[in-house]
């Protein structure tokens, strides 16, 4: 089925001008700046960030391209995957009017962005075992719907997802795919970045929040065809990553190494805590992750998490969540922080 962007793209933003930085009319690093506003003498603090920042973000992105086989130019970078997700919708949907496609459960930002964009939201349930549904979802599209958000590995379920499946709406769905990986790092699963070239309708987003473990700076990565990240770097604000992220972004791709040694950190500790969550009277099932967390059933999730709130243990009660029901949704944490998890939950007082 043919992809045509230019249909998709919502018709205004096609004629937007867009707001020219300062740094967009200049980008060299030597001279002297009197063209932005900014304080000439520094900043502040002990650091100097009184210059604005590169608002397209290259050396962060020439840097990524190598690290994801990806060319600079299919790369949009955003504060968090959230300014991703809001923009998308933003681009392609026309409020009151066009719909998007969930796949619930999953990640709870989808329907927030929808929602404050005035977009219609579809839903089409996972399987019972978090797969999709593929001649469902695409039987639930029609000349209104622009997009399909898919996660996977999945949130809260920390499953993959068939890979048969997503090329199959890839293949029949005239809209946009999103592809959320914010957890690939944690998987045996190939990202779907290597088949960018295959499908111009797939967008796929991934973080720096999770195995590369800069939750705080707020930093997201989204990959697709150089035509869909002109539009996105279109809309965006100018200077959507600060500086001082962007300097930390740096320093975490020169520090691959180490990103790789916390994933095989945290994957030992997802089969500790798997196997000692087993040896627990009151758990009935935990499922099969990709993340870096564990969706567990047990007998009374919510007495569960108060109880852990007790001893200040912090976990997600996902038990009113659709398909996830007596679910706690736990991050896997340090040798230390797994044990006391353990032995607080022995303690949990299960009546016969």
């Amino acid at each position: 089925m043919a992809f045509d962007l230019k249909a998709l793209l919502r018709p205004h933003i096609a004629n937007i001008k867009p707001y020219s930085s300062a740094r967009d009319e200049y980008s060299g690093k030597e001279g002297i700046f009197l063209d932005a506003n900014e304080n000439p003498f520094g900043s502040a603090t002990a650091e100097d960030f009184n210059r604005y920042p590169d608002p397209y973000q290259w050396a962060i992105k020439e840097k990524l391209a190598i690290v994801k086989d990806v060319r600079p130019n299919q790369i949009f970078i955003g504060n968090g995957s959230d300014e991703a997700i809001d923009l998308l919708i933003r681009a392609f949907c026309r409020p009151g009017k066009d719909n998007v496609i969930l796949l619930p459960p999953t990640y709870g930002m989808y329907e927030v962005s929808a929602e404050i964009n005035d977009i219609q939201i579809k839903k089409v349930n996972l399987s019972t075992d978090y797969q999709l549904r593929p001649d469902a979802i695409l039987a639930a599209t029609d000349e209104f719907t622009k997009i399909i958000f898919i996660c996977s590995p999945n949130n809260p379920s920390g499953n993959k997802v068939a890979r048969e499946d997503i090329r199959k709406i890839l293949e029949n769905f005239k809209g946009l795919v999103v592809v959320d990986e914010a957890y690939t790092d944690f998987s045996d699963e190939p990202s779907f970045t290597t088949e960018l070239d295959q499908y111009p309708n797939l967008l796929v987003m991934q973080t720096f929040s999770k195995a590369w473990g800069l939750a705080s700076l707020r930093l997201g990565m989204a990959f697709a065809s150089a035509e869909i990240i002109k539009i996105l770097n279109l809309i965006k604000p100018p200077y959507n990553i600060s500086g001082l992220t962007q300097q930390k972004a740096l320093e975490a791709l020169e520090g691959k190494e180490k990103m790789e040694s916390l994933v095989k950190d945290i994957l030992l500790e997802r089969e500790y805590l798997w196997q000692e969550l087993t040896h627990l009277e009151f758990v009935l099932h935990i499922y099969p992750s990709h993340a870096n967390f564990l969706l567990v059933k047990v007998t009374a999730a919510r007495k569960i998490y108060d109880f852990l709130i007790d001893s200040q243990i912090i976990v997600r009660d996902r038990s009113k969540v659709l398909l996830c029901d007596d679910c706690l949704r736990i991050s896997v944490g340090t040798r230390e922080e797994n044990v006391a998890l353990i032995k607080t939950l022995k303690k949990f007082p299960v009546v016969g």
